[in-house]
């Protein structure tokens, strides 16, 4: 797997690129593209990117009907305070 990147500019074509596989109800690809993100965030300790990439991974993991991973996402994305990937 790639490293997840760290500038901006490429943050942010990830960023792009799940929300239009999301809209397109693409969710493996969304999940992948959000992850990528959500790294990215930890990465560059960006805590409010961190929650809100969490709340996006959970709200794809709610449309696949994986409703754990759905739950656990979007507890790591109502957190105030840490890391939250582990």
């Amino acid at each position: 797997m790639n490293r997840p990147p760290t500038d901006i500019v490429t943050l942010r074509v990830a960023h792009c690129r799940a929300e239009h596989a999301a809209h397109g109800e693409q969710y493996h690809l969304a999940v992948m593209h959000y992850r990528t993100c959500l790294e990215a965030a930890e990465r560059r300790e960006d805590c409010q990117a961190m929650r809100f990439f969490a709340l996006r991974l959970a709200d794809c993991y709610e449309q696949m009907g994986l409703l754990h991973k759905a739950q656990e996402f979007r507890a790591l994305g109502d957190c105030e305070g840490g890391s939250l990937l582990s």
